[in-house]
C-alpha cells in the first residue's frame, strides 16, 4: 500500500513537471514566436526562457537553485558553459545560472518532443553526431553566435547516462570549440538534479538544486592538440566534486 502511494505521488510529480514545461510555452507562444523569427531577437527570447519558463519550472517543482561561484561570469563576454548531465532539469538550471544569453548545442532528436521541440529547433544548434557534415556545420553556426556576443552551452557527456553512472566520458566538441574560438570554459557541477528528477519514472522529490561553478579555464594559449588534456582535467574536477558530495551524504 505504501509503495503504491509513493508511486502515485511520483507519477503526479512527473505530470506536474510536464504541465509546468508545457503551459508557459502555450501561454506565451505568440511572444516566443515573435522572438524566434530572427537571430536579432534572440536576447529577448532568452529573457523569456530564463525568467518565465525556467524559473516557473524550478520553483514550481519546489527545487530552488543554490549557486556557489568560484568565479563570476562577466557581462557581454562569450563563454563555453559545460556541466554534467543527469536530468531534464539540467536545461532549466543552466538557464537560471547564466544571466548571459547562451545557445545550447544539442541532439537533433530533442526536436521531436511535442511543443518543446518546436521552439528547441528554432533557437538551438542541432547536431547529428553520426553525420560528419552536421558536425562540421555546428562549428560555423557556433562562430556566428559567438560573433553576436552570445555564449555556448554543451553537456559534454552527449546525453543523460545510465542511473548507475556518476559521470560519463566526455566528448571532445565543447573543448575543441572553446580553443578554436578562444573563449573561456566554465565548468559547473550540478549536484542534485539526478536526485530531484531522475530518468527513472517512479522517483524524484522537491528540494534545493546546488550548483558549483568552478574556476574558468582560459584557452588563449592552447592549441587544438590540448583539447583532450583539458577535457580530462575538467572531467576530473566535476567527478571529484560529485564523489566528494556523495561521500559526505553517506557519512
Amino acid at each position: 500500500m505504501l509503495r503504491r502511494l509513493k508511486n502515485i505521488s511520483h507519477s503526479l510529480y512527473r505530470i506536474w513537471f510536464y504541465m509546468l514545461v508545457t503551459i508557459p510555452i502555450l501561454l506565451f507562444s505568440p511572444l516566443l514566436l515573435l522572438t524566434t523569427l530572427s537571430e536579432r531577437t534572440y536576447n529577448q527570447f532568452y529573457w523569456l526562457a530564463r525568467n518565465i519558463w525556467a524559473k516557473t519550472i524550478l520553483f514550481g517543482m519546489g527545487c530552488p537553485p543554490k549557486i556557489q561561484w568560484d568565479q563570476k561570469l562577466m557581462r557581454d563576454k562569450g563563454y563555453m558553459l559545460v556541466a554534467n548531465h543527469s536530468s531534464m532539469l539540467d536545461i532549466m538550471l543552466m538557464l537560471y545560472v547564466s544571466k548571459n544569453p547562451f545557445v545550447f548545442v544539442g541532439k537533433q532528436e530533442l526536436a521531436k518532443i511535442p511543443v518543446f521541440g518546436f521552439f528547441y529547433k528554432r533557437v538551438c544548434i542541432l547536431v547529428d553526431r553520426s553525420d560528419p557534415k552536421s558536425r562540421s556545420a555546428v562549428y560555423r553556426r557556433v562562430k556566428r553566435r559567438l560573433e553576436k556576443g552570445l555564449s555556448i552551452c554543451i553537456f559534454p557527456e552527449g546525453g543523460i547516462p545510465e542511473e548507475r553512472i556518476v559521470l560519463d566520458k566526455f566528448k571532445d566538441g565543447a573543448f575543441r570549440m572553446a580553443i578554436i574560438y578562444n573563449i573561456p570554459i566554465v565548468p559547473m557541477t550540478f549536484l542534485d538534479c539526478k536526485k530531484r528528477f531522475p530518468w527513472k519514472f517512479f522517483s524524484g522529490s522537491p528540494g534545493k538544486l546546488r550548483v558549483k561553478v568552478h574556476s574558468f579555464v582560459e584557452t588563449g594559449i592552447l592549441g587544438t592538440e590540448d583539447s583532450g588534456t583539458i577535457k580530462k582535467e575538467i572531467r576530473k574536477v566535476l567527478l571529484g566534486t560529485l564523489l566528494d558530495d556523495n561521500q559526505k551524504k553517506a557519512l
